[in-house]
């Protein structure tokens, strides 16, 4: 099963009906996917409780923060890119997320870095 698959359309599910929070699967990796989709300013608040992650969900009157999310590697075909390859979200407005050495990274970041690594998911 794609776990980040699921929580990204979990979310994005969330949005299309109005909701304020939506439960996801506890994984590490989702965890930090959404504590950096929060630094980012996509998500209001992410809290971890047992087994499940809580994520509030944040609007711009009452319009969604994300207005699309696109899951580019998968467990079936994974997507590696060198830090002169990584991809630019609709010119600089969304984010790409990339699994580095160093842990998740936005493309901005992982370019200051000079790291490359797997092209998990594209946001705007």
């Amino acid at each position: 099963m794609d776990n980040i698959g699921d929580a990204l359309i979990r979310i994005k599910n969330g949005y299309m009906v109005g909701k304020l929070e939506v439960e996801l699967k506890f994984s590490k990796l989702i965890l930090k996917l959404m504590k950096l989709l929060q630094k980012e300013g996509y998500l209001e608040s992410v809290l971890q409780k047992d087994k499940s992650i809580t994520v509030t969900l944040k609007y711009n009157m009452r319009t969604p923060a994300i207005t699309d999310v696109k899951r580019v590697s998968r467990p079936s075909l994974r997507v590696y890119k060198g830090a002169k390859d990584l991809p630019a979200v609709l010119n600089g407005l969304g984010i790409a997320v990339i699994s580095t050495p160093k842990g998740l990274m936005t493309d901005k970041e992982a370019r200051k870095a000079k790291t490359g690594g797997e092209v998990l998911v594209l946001v705007w």
